[in-house]
């Protein structure tokens, strides 16, 4: 790897929640092949986390070997990721019927050299966070965006909204996953906050943004997060990764 490669660390942490007896999030981390990632399953019963498990999976094949020095090969191998995972998840309810409605939302940040990648599906979330502004890198496919995106509802009225839960897109629902790539240019001291929805429904942006402006390491960061969302009443789970550029 070229010696001006920026150094970049990772922690992640999951919790089930409040009221849930089942964990359908999940979280990976490489740091060796330069990406993360967070996927909410969903579909009850056991079946969310089988999504999400096999999205975590199917990355950690597709992107063996990643080295981030190619944007090419690297939105490849997040667009490979999303259709490969998508199929699996299908085949698996072909297989198993009484699976039927499994699926997962997800996010996964890869790195290239001095850029990163966002691969985004549902309505998990990558923030960014620089120069101690917060700033929310995807877009929800969400009944609940769309009708904020018309104008039809207010930002404080979604957030309270009885529908928000319902969303538009996953991994593993339709024959295609229709894929968000987001990319953009990395800049030392860089915060990227992956996270399920059991976080952003429990907790506001301007408390995060208070947690992730701490001098803290990042575990400490992690672990303060997922307890402000239990506290406001955990009633998903709640799993968070985060990313800094050193």
């Amino acid at each position: 790897m070229p010696q001006d490669t920026p150094t970049i660390i990772y922690h992640g942490a999951t919790d089930v929640g409040n009221v849930r007896s089942n964990n359908e999030d999940v979280f990976y981390i490489s740091e060796k092949c330069r990406y993360c990632l967070v996927a909410d399953g969903m579909g009850g019963a056991a079946a969310g986390e089988v999504a999400s498990g096999i999205f975590a999976e199917t990355a950690k094949a597709v992107f063996a070997g990643h080295d981030g020095l190619s944007e090419e090969n690297t939105i490849a191998r997040v667009q490979t990721t999303f259709k490969l995972a998508n199929d699996k998840i299908l085949k698996h309810v072909g297989r198993n019927p009484q699976d039927q409605g499994m699926g997962c939302t997800a996010e996964l940040l890869a790195f290239v050299q001095d850029d990163f990648i966002i691969g985004h599906v549902g309505d998990s979330r990558t923030y960014r966070l620089r120069n101690n502004a917060l700033k929310q890198l995807t877009k929800d496919h969400s009944l609940v965006q769309e009708q904020l995106d018309q104008g039809l509802i207010t930002p404080e009225e979604a957030q309270r909204h009885a529908m928000r839960n319902v969303i538009l897109r996953a991994v593993g629902v339709n024959d295609t996953v229709a894929l968000d790539i987001l990319k953009g240019r990395q800049r030392p001291g860089d915060l990227f906050l992956l996270c399920s929805d059991g976080l952003t429904d429990m907790v506001a942006e301007s408390k995060i943004l208070g947690a992730l402006s701490t001098d803290d390491a990042l575990q400490a960061k992690s672990e303060a997060l997922i307890r402000m969302a239990k506290q406001a009443g955990g009633k998903d789970n709640v799993t968070v990764a985060l990313t800094k550029i050193v």
